[in-house]
């Protein structure tokens, strides 16, 4: 059948169809604009989850309308399947849309009441960490299950599933190495959410990089870098490779701060001199000071401070306070500590020879 005959069967019903679609159409518009918000004003919650469904709801009306009104038009065998067809794969993706919606306004609902920004909130972090990869796992499947609905709806399509699925062979090793890095995400994404090896705002060094987890979808994780770059990594990065996670279970840590010094260095006023220097700093958390000799070398010692932190760019922050601050103070009060080079003349050698020995 062509076109144009297509639409010169009863033109009449077709006219009477587009308008009672039409009318519909105006009705759900006029509904949900005037009086749900008129009905719900009082119920905040309900009102917002209605006004999400606008769309799926006004598709399921047209939907509704179609199946009630074609079976009472004279069309032949052929028009009735096709518009069947249309109406049944309509209303499935319309309920799938639905699914997909209230799974956002409920997860979305959940995550806005923790506190994921503040960094001693683990909990809570943790939760809308399960919350957001949970959420993305399932949206995939339901779309899976909405689109596999709607195409067993047709018999063609229905009897090419069956076929390719008897005669796998290699194009179903095709088939299912080329969805093994979605499959992988997606299982990881569920271990993830289970695991909790990262979570929202951890801190993690990722390929040599240093920053916050930003962003974690159901297939890859954003990385907002200390300099304001981002570092988008595959999901199963995370459970396939080491990272570092320097907030895991506590946002606390400890800084290291290396000097290398003349060995005339005097260590306990040194000592005395970084208690003071960190009791003196609001970035100090007041839980680690120490200072010691950890290397010797020919020509000097190295000295390696440790202050804490409650948070890693906290931490970065006071280790190059207390760096600048000792070196200052060095400068200005015991100069020969410093790193230097000693000769020692030998004057009885010098006669001889002019030997110069370096100590």
């Amino acid at each position: 059948m062509t076109f144009s005959a297509f639409m010169n069967q009863n033109a009449t019903q077709w006219v009477i169809l587009i308008a009672l679609l039409t009318g519909v159409f105006s009705i759900h518009n006029y509904f949900w604009s005037w009086l749900i918000p008129h009905l719900l004003k009082r119920k905040r919650l309900i009102f917002r989850m209605a006004a999400r469904m606008r769309g799926p709801s006004r598709l399921i009306m047209l939907v509704l309308t179609l199946v009630i009104v074609v079976p009472l038009m004279s069309l032949d065998r052929g028009t009735t399947d096709i518009l069947e067809h249309v109406a049944i794969g309509s209303l499935i993706s319309a309920f799938g849309w639905m699914a997909i919606l209230a799974l956002e306004f409920l997860t979305e609902r959940s995550i806005n009441r923790l506190a994921v920004h503040e960094e001693e909130k683990y909990a809570d972090r943790a939760q809308a960490t399960q919350l957001r990869v949970l959420r993305q796992s399932l949206r995939i499947l339901i779309v899976l299950l909405t689109a596999g609905l709607v195409l067993s709806t047709f018999e063609s399509v229905r009897q090419y599933g069956v076929s390719l699925f008897a005669s796998a062979g290699a194009a179903g090793l095709v088939l299912g190495f080329a969805a093994r890095p979605v499959l992988a995400n997606l299982i990881a994404g569920i271990q993830i959410a289970l695991t909790q090896p990262i979570r929202l705002n951890d801190v993690v060094i990722v390929e040599n990089e240093w920053g916050w987890i930003e962003e974690i979808s159901s297939t890859y994780v954003v990385i907002r870098i200390w300099d304001l770059r981002r570092l988008v990594v595959p999901l199963s990065y995370f459970i396939e490779q080491p990272f570092q996670n320097w907030t895991r279970d506590s946002s606390s840590l400890i800084g290291s701060v290396i000097w290398y010094l003349d060995y005339t260095v005097p260590m306990d006023e040194m000592r005395r001199k970084l208690t003071e220097i960190v009791e003196e700093s609001s970035l100090w958390d007041r839980r680690t000071v120490v200072l010691q000799v950890i290397d010797t070398t020919e020509d000097t010692i190295q000295v390696r401070g440790l202050v804490s932190a409650r948070n890693a760019p906290t931490a970065w922050d006071l280790r190059c306070e207390v760096r600048e601050k000792m070196i200052g103070w060095l400068q200005a009060e015991h100069p020969q500590a410093l790193p230097r080079m000693r000769a020692e003349l030998d004057t009885k050698g010098a006669e001889m020879d002019g030997s110069v020995r370096r100590t």
